[in-house]
């Protein structure tokens, strides 16, 4: 649970609690939880996103040099 204190300024309050939200990621969790995946569609996914991440490495050190 989030605790975000009012000091009368409600708009910072609001970007104080969606900052904590972001860091947190409490959205992505809720995601997460809505259905279930199998365990083979999940490493297939986590595989896929480190190729692409690798890749992207790959083109900005290409670049870099």
């Amino acid at each position: 649970m989030l605790i975000v204190k009012v000091n009368g300024n409600i708009e910072k309050a609001l970007k104080t609690l969606k900052n904590k939200v972001i860091k947190t990621q409490q959205v992505q969790e809720l995601q997460r939880r809505t259905e279930y995946v199998k365990p083979s569609v999940k490493r297939r996914t986590e595989i896929k996103d480190a190729i692409y991440r690798q890749k992207k490495r790959s083109e900005a050190e290409k670049d870099f040099n």
